[in-house]
């Protein structure tokens, strides 16, 4: 009886350790599910944000896509505020929060990520740009054109250099109007699901 018993625990805690696993990590290595009303927008579509903060100065404008209960947001959002420091006088950042809770307020994702630029729980904004993912970045030109849509980085902690998407991105179009081709990884959608927000 002990012994059926220890198997019996043995498997429960197999169980519990792949759940975890499979929850936490492995997931997020495959690509988000498309949606099935998924809308595409293409490169180069002009994008209609109307008069925000993110278009202001004539200036390119980077969009992050962000869920804070998103392990893989959680995740990249060091990534996203080296961009925000290293290119914040060039280009007008600011950020989405997708947040199906509604537990947080734009002063509370301030603090709690250090963020000072404009952010908005405008979720509509994802599928203007044609995003049902978190986190994406979208990189519009100064005259509001898609130029980049897709993954920060391959890797989820962001620390590969030579597949830093967004920033290579930003680098592209801060040094010429030409669009760069992308691997399919860069702009294939990884993370948490939008769909599942309900920002329809």
């Amino acid at each position: 009886m002990n012994k059926i018993l220890t198997i019996g625990l043995l498997i429960a805690i197999s169980g519990l350790i792949a759940h975890l696993f499979w929850q936490n990590e492995l997931k997020y290595s495959l690509p988000t599910p498309i949606p099935v009303d998924y809308k595409n927008v293409p490169l180069g579509s002009y994008i209609n944000l109307g008069e925000t903060p993110t278009t202001q100065a004539d200036k390119p404008s980077f969009i992050h896509f962000f869920n804070p209960d998103c392990p893989c947001s959680r995740f990249n959002i060091k990534h996203f505020k080296e961009l925000v420091s290293k290119y914040h006088n060039q280009i007008n950042f600011s950020v989405i929060v997708i947040d199906k809770s509604n537990a947080y307020t734009i002063n509370a994702i301030r603090e709690k990520f250090d963020l000072n630029i404009p952010i908005s729980f405008d979720t509509s904004v994802a599928g203007i740009c044609g995003v049902y993912s978190t986190p994406q970045a979208v990189l519009l030109d100064s005259t509001q054109h898609l130029f980049f849509r897709g993954n920060y980085n391959k890797n989820r902690y962001c620390t590969m250099p030579n597949s830093n998407y967004a920033q290579m991105a930003i680098d592209s179009l801060l040094s010429g109007p030409m669009h760069i081709s992308f691997s399919p990884m860069a702009i294939k959608a990884y993370g948490c699901e939008i769909k599942a927000c309900n920002i329809q």
